[in-house]
């Protein structure tokens, strides 16, 4: 599979990152995570650390494979632009804890929605949710 280079519109630049880029890409994103859902009879991914970054596939394995490759190429192109791509969520670099007051029902639709994406935790549901539309 290769990945193109494509500019901020996500259109394609007609030409492939330079293998230095493309290299430091894959081993940046080789430790991001993907949260993967099924819908409609098709799998679809997206990043945690990138969740504009989008996949899909007929298996689980496709979708990741896809969605990662998709991240690929978002974070070689913010190599190529001197930009700092997201670390990986799971070296935890957060150190500023927020508080939340919900009722038990709110809670319980919160976990039943994240469990239905693929979270694991409702910190990544809510970071990953809220921060997307940044």
């Amino acid at each position: 599979m290769s990945v193109k280079s494509k500019n901020s519109k996500g259109q394609a630049l007609d030409r492939p990152f330079a293998p230095a880029i493309l290299a430091k890409a894959r081993q940046i994103v080789a430790d991001y995570e993907i949260v993967i859902a099924f819908e409609d009879g098709q799998w679809y991914g997206h990043g945690l650390e990138l969740p504009g970054a989008h996949g899909d596939g007929k298996t689980p394995q496709e979708a990741v494979a896809d969605t990662r490759e998709a991240i690929i190429g978002v974070v070689a192109y913010m190599l190529e632009q001197g930009r700092r791509p997201p670390e990986p969520a799971r070296e935890g670099n957060r150190s500023v804890q927020i508080n939340i007051r919900v009722t038990p029902e709110e809670k319980a639709v919160l976990e039943s929605r994240s469990r239905s994406k693929g979270f694991r935790g409702l910190s990544d549901f809510i970071r990953t949710s809220v921060l997307a539309e940044k």
